[in-house]
């Protein structure tokens, strides 16, 4: 080792010694003296200058730090051995590590050590100038440091990279992270919450994380540690070194360092090197063992891919997920078995609307499963279940598996909470939700799909109380807007509810569903002309963003309204466009709905038979779609008694919000069903009862049209129990409701003859 092979006459002969004499020596001495470690400007002068001397200490400090730097070709913007703390002092971040002779070497050489001689010579001199003392209790700190516990956060640093290669800049940072997250130990702070802290810092949330920045987030959250790593040229080698120091005392708790024989083997040295890490930083053996794929395996073996992988992920945090989408495309065609970028491609569809590429990129992760680590495969299975197959038993029962083994993390609560809105369990999704949100407090769509949660069981202080914490953490998009319109709607509120429109206006990724919302509200008042062009700039906006699902969703929803409201020619009409701007999955369950209430029954169930075969296992489909729309056939048909026997399978799930999710909530399509076919018998009594759950039931079917019509079919069931009073009061409440309504809407047509004949 270079430190060794150097003696006092080769130093001399050198002149080296000479070079470094005076204080630019005594400086280095002291850093040396505490590796990794921030050694105050106080400290540094108590050490160095004695008490009666006479120095402009500050200049003499600056001078010997600047001339230090010139020897050792160091720079103070991209530091690769001498680190300035603004405010604090100096660490010298080159982790050193024991040689064979006792002495110290920087772990960011080696032992060919291709560096100048200038700068071997001098690190030599001040190794050698240290103490056996001084060097016994450096040892000593480095193998009694303290180990870090199971509640301790780490902040990862961004990459000193000298290699000129910037393929290394951001994508070694990510590949860290990937085999961090896999350890059930260890606890890495997100992106999320690092940006967040950059803006409070008054910096840019996409600023590079130096050692001191990372330091400075690390004490503002509370964390433990902070983990930099570097990789420099060592000929045609790489040399990879981690070092993970307490962000409070500056005190270093773990170094490594690995040697790549190619650019090629580096993930497989990073890799490494962050197993060693774990195990030095205080995770058990045995979790090791257990969580430990290797990086090229748990991600990519292409370096590219990764670097696309990391950009992707940055932009998704910085710009959302429609920007980061071409970065994830790309990672995805230089390794075309990438499964992490092919599931975090799943979500980010799912949240813009278009479950079909959600569930398209969901399966092709799924094939690829092995790619990944313990962690990501819970992740790909899970998402595979949730977006694809529509399998929720299976989802939940991976998500619960994937909490066991992960107590820490927020996805699995996550899921349990969306899939128990889906199926009506509203009050075990905002456990659920609780949960995921007390474990990743700045996770963007937890909160609003909380608010989803408490909205449905009518709890609106919770729902203001969740909306303000969300602002508090800057936390800011259109899921927590929608709902905010929503809760304006059941209150009334007409000035919030433009509001939040307008807050949309002009943002093309958003403005669609808060226009879906408003055509949603016209419509329930019986302003079907407004509610039609509402619909339909919401379909022209999702479709010149690309978004032909959403686009042929708000399409369908528009026929819904139609169909419900006796317009059947113009929603088999809007159904023939929706299915040539997008037939897929969800646009199929929606079109058979819709063609089904507009007397196509033929067509309807040629869909749910093709729907039907297609995904034998989806729960939302086989449990509460297939029924209601079977049950409307048979209405069609002149069938209510079988219709009521179809029903009886979508009992447990009749208050449910599952997908495709058009509206503010669910659309209690069982039960408006089972009313219609209840008063086809001339059962009056029992029609009543569930057109008033719907009623009752306001919180759950929002500004759904469903909500003010059930009042007209309430009024029906009255009179076919021969109570003309309750029903003319009845009626009088519609047409309060429909005061501004377009005047020749048929079922208001119909409503106003059926309470003429009342008088």
């Amino acid at each position: 080792m270079f430190a060794a092979d150097l003696d006092a006459g080769e130093l001399h002969k050198s002149g080296v010694r000479q070079k470094l004499s005076g204080q630019p020596f005594e400086v280095l001495r002291v850093l040396l003296q505490h590796p990794g470690q921030i050694v105050s400007r106080q400290e540094l002068q108590r050490s160095i200058w004695p008490d009666d001397t006479f120095v402009d200490y500050d200049l003499a400090l600056r001078k010997s730090i600047t001339r230090l730097r010139e020897i050792l070709g160091d720079s103070a913007d991209n530091p690769r051995f001498i680190e300035t703390i603004p405010r604090k002092g100096y660490r010298f971040i080159a982790p050193v590590i024991s040689s064979d002779q006792g002495l110290l070497e920087p772990i960011d050489g080696s032992q060919r050590t291709p560096f100048p001689s200038r700068l071997k010579i001098a690190l030599a001199i001040a190794v050698v100038a240290l103490s056996a003392v001084t060097v016994a209790g450096l040892l000593w700190r480095s193998q009694h440091a303290r180990k870090l516990t199971d509640r301790d956060t780490i902040v990862l640093a961004d990459f000193v990279n000298t290699t000129g290669d910037s393929v290394f800049d951001d994508a070694l940072k990510q590949g860290v992270r990937v085999q961090l997250e896999q350890s059930p130990f260890l606890s890495i702070l997100s992106e999320r919450r690092v940006s967040d802290e950059l803006l409070l810092m008054g910096r840019a949330q996409d600023d590079r994380l130096t050692r001191a920045a990372a330091d400075e987030i690390c004490q503002r959250t509370g964390g433990a540690a902070v983990l930099a790593g570097t990789i420099s040229n060592l000929g045609s080698h790489y040399v990879i070194g981690l070092n993970a120091s307490n962000c409070r005392t500056g005190e270093n708790l773990s170094s490594v360092q690995i040697e790549s024989d190619s650019r090629e083997h580096v993930l497989r040295g990073l890799g490494a090197s962050v197993t060693s890490m774990r195990e030095k930083l205080g995770e058990s053996l045995s979790t090791i063992a257990k969580y430990n794929v290797p990086l090229e395996e748990a991600s990519t073996p292409s370096l590219e891919a990764l670097q696309a992988y990391s950009l992707g992920m940055k932009t998704w945090r910085s710009k959302g997920g429609g920007e980061s989408i071409p970065f994830f495309d790309r990672a995805i065609e230089l390794d075309h078995g990438f499964a992490l970028a092919c599931t975090d491609l799943a979500d980010i569809y799912e949240d813009l609307g278009e479950p079909g590429l959600a569930g398209e990129y969901a399966s092709k992760a799924y094939q690829f499963r092995d790619r990944g680590n313990p962690r990501e495969k819970f992740r790909i299975a899970t998402a595979y279940y949730f977006h694809q197959t529509g399998d929720l038993r299976k989802a939940i029962e991976t998500a619960e598996l994937w909490a066991q083994s992960y107590p820490r993390d927020s996805w699995p609560p996550h899921y349990e909470s969306v899939i128990n809105e889906f199926l009506g369990r509203y009050e075990k999704a905002v456990a659920d939700g609780l949960e995921a949100l007390r474990l990743d407090p700045d996770a963007p769509n937890l909160h609003s799909d909380l608010m989803e949660d408490y909205l449905a069981l009518d709890r609106r202080p919770q729902v203001r109380t969740v909306y303000q914490q969300a602002l508090e953490r800057r936390i800011d998009n259109v899921f927590l807007h929608n709902d905010m319109y929503v809760l304006a709607f059941l209150e009334d509120d007409r000035a919030e509810m433009a509001r939040e429109v307008a807050w949309a206006s002009g943002k093309p990724a958003a403005q669609d569903l808060l226009l879906s919302a408003q055509s949603d509200t016209e419509a329930f008042f019986g302003r079907l002309v407004k509610a039609r062009q509402l619909s339909r700039r919401a379909f022209e906006l999702a479709a010149s963003t690309g978004q032909k699902e959403t686009a042929a969703l708000w399409e369908l929803d528009d026929a819904l309204h139609e169909a419900e409201l006796g317009n059947s020619v113009q929603a088999r009409q809007r159904t023939r466009d929706a299915l040539a701007t997008a037939s897929t999955r969800d646009v199929q369950i929606l079109a058979a709905l819709v063609l089904a209430r507009a007397g196509d029954s033929t067509q309807a169930q040629r869909l749910c038979e093709k729907l039907e075969k297609r995904l034998p296992y989806n729960m939302e489909l086989n449990s509460y779609w297939l029924p209601s729309i079977r049950a409307a056939i048979q209405l069609n048909l002149g069938s209510p008694s079988r219709a009521l026997e179809l029903l009886e399978i979508a009992k447990p799930y009749e208050l449910a919000f599952p997908r495709p999710q058009i509206g503010g909530g669910g659309l209690l399509y069982p039960v408006w069903l089972r009313g219609l076919a209840l008063l086809r018998q001339n059962r009056g009594n029992e029609a009543a009862a569930e057109f008033r759950k719907i009623l009752e039931h306001r919180s759950i079917i929002t500004n759904s049209l469903i909500g003010a019509i059930a009042h007209v079919q309430l009024a029906r069931s009255y009179f076919a129990q021969g109570d003309k009073s309750q029903a003319r009061t009845t009626y009088q409440d519609f047409f309060a409701l429909w005061k501004d309504a377009d005047p020749d809407i048929p079922i208001l047509k119909e409503a106003k003859a059926e309470y003429a004949n009342l008088q």
